[in-house]
């Protein structure tokens, strides 16, 4: 994994200082609307989002706006909705460039979806409380209030990027492409993750901050996340990692390397949130 793969995080890499305060004025929301970019150096607090968990949503001037607002969450989830999350992970961490690649957990035909029932849930859910389950489980988090700023402008940023689902185009359709079901060896994985992973996510799998996430530890997911089920983080590495090599490891070393990374230590889930 070299440094060709920063390109990934590039929304990361950039959006603190200067070319959050570019963006900012060419979205015309300026420094006082929903998310304020705080110093790089500031603490994780709810002064980074721009707004307190109990502040009521300000006027949005457009619609454009909204989705606008949407994607820098998404992009940056820890700077913009800091109140709800638990860890460092933005959602384009797993949704790979905010959402849009095939076979990365894309979300290109997502809101069109929902209402729809949840096999976890055992009921419908919403597509705020999709939301919600993400912020508690993949963010180790708390639910994100349905009717928040952070919310409404997420909800219209998935809208925007959404269409009916295409059973025809299974890249848009489908979340990942399912791997045989294999048995992970940890022992294996350990030195493919050397190999072909540590140069990034570092050998002790704690990441580099505003570039490559952790994927294990304190400030990783939490064991409750879609991607701590080895077939889904297995297919979810087959398609996208090495990042300058995807599709390039087996299914089955897929498989070894998502037993070793889900064998290290990370949080775990708070089972106060289990309805979501």
């Amino acid at each position: 994994m070299s440094k060709a793969r920063l390109w990934l995080f590039l929304p990361r890499l950039f959006l603190p200082g200067l070319a959050v305060l570019v963006l900012c004025a060419a979205a015309g929301f300026g420094f006082t609307g929903v998310i304020h970019a705080a110093p790089q150096s500031a603490p994780p607090s709810a002064s980074r989002a721009g707004i307190s968990p109990a502040q009521p949503a300000p006027a949005v001037t457009s619609q454009a706006q909204l989705v606008r607002q949407g994607k820098l969450i998404f992009d940056d989830t820890p700077r913009y909705a800091a109140p709800w999350t638990g860890n460092v992970l933005a959602c384009t961490d797993c949704h790979r460039l905010s959402g849009t690649v095939p076979y990365a957990t894309p979300l290109t035909a997502t809101a069109s979806r929902y209402p729809r029932f949840s096999q976890r849930a055992g009921h419908v859910v919403t597509l705020e409380q999709r939301i919600q389950e993400c912020f508690v489980r993949s963010e180790n988090g708390k639910p994100l209030p349905a009717n928040s700023p952070q919310m409404n402008a997420l909800v219209a940023y998935l809208h925007s990027i959404s269409a009916s689902p295409d059973k025809s185009k299974p890249a848009e359709y489908l979340p990942l492409v399912a791997l045989p079901a294999l048995t992970g060896d940890p022992a294996r994985g350990k030195d493919l993750y050397i190999a072909q992973c540590a140069a990034c996510h570092q050998a002790n799998g704690e990441g580099r901050p505003l570039a490559y996430p952790p994927v294990w530890g304190p400030t990783s997911y939490n064991d409750g996340a879609g991607m701590s089920h080895n077939a889904k983080f297995a297919a979810w590495i087959q398609y996208n990692m090495p990042i300058q090599r995807p599709n390039t490891l087996t299914a089955q070393q897929a498989w070894d390397i998502a037993a070793y990374v889900n064998s290290q230590p990370r949080p775990k889930f708070n089972e106060a949130y289990k309805t979501y």
